[in-house]
Formats: structure tokens, sequence, C-alpha cells
């Protein structure tokens, strides 16, 4: 069993930046082995992927957020990243990070205009 925690949300303007953390426990081999992502949610809107990370560090990203948001791990903290700048308004929505059928609770972003 592994549990994820997820922290680092807040309230920020646009342009700013944000660094989300992504820590799991538990069977921490499983996490390793494991690519890890990052997913979104607005109000009103599906949750999608926006970044995700290969145990072997390879990544990919959503269109829209490409060139903005940096996707990490350390392994040895077993702590997954996602770094976020140019924020922008719509980058609104509560960010959840995930692995295989693990799920984190959510933290909440928030970029005022």
């Amino acid at each position: 069993q592994v549990q994820l925690v997820e922290s680092g949300g807040g309230l920020v303007q646009a342009g700013g930046s944000l660094r989300l953390s992504c820590a799991a426990s538990g069977n921490s081999f499983i996490f390793r082995i494991n690519a890890v992502s990052w997913y979104r949610q607005a109000p009103g809107r599906q949750r999608e992927m926006v970044a995700i990370i290969t145990s072997g560090s390879s990544t990919n990203y959503a269109d829209s957020v490409k060139g903005r948001f940096t996707i990490s791990r350390d392994n040895a903290k077993n702590t997954a990243y996602l770094q976020m700048n140019s924020l922008k308004p719509e980058d609104t929505a509560v960010y959840y990070c995930n692995f295989r059928t693990y799920w984190g609770q959510g933290t909440q972003v928030t970029v005022s205009s």
C-alpha cells in the first residue's frame, strides 16, 4: 500500500511560480519503479493529465503547459515535483499526483489575473 500526499499549492498572481510536491509513503519501491503523473481538475471540467515522468526520468507534457511546467522526481526522497512557472489564470485547478491506481488528495492552485 502506498499513500501520496501533495503540497505546495496556493494563491499566486499571473506570471508567478509554484512548486508542487508529491511525497510517497508506504511501499516506496513501487513508487520508484513506476511512472508518476500530475493531473489537474478545474471546476466543471474533466480531470486532465498535465505531466508524466517515467522511472527512467523521461518526461512528457500536455501542450497547454509545455515550456512552463517541469516535472521531476527524487527517488531517494520518494518524492515527485511539479515546477510551475509563468502561471496563467487557466492553470487554476486542484492538482493531483498519481501512479498506477494511487492518487493523492489534491492541492489547490489558484492563479489570479
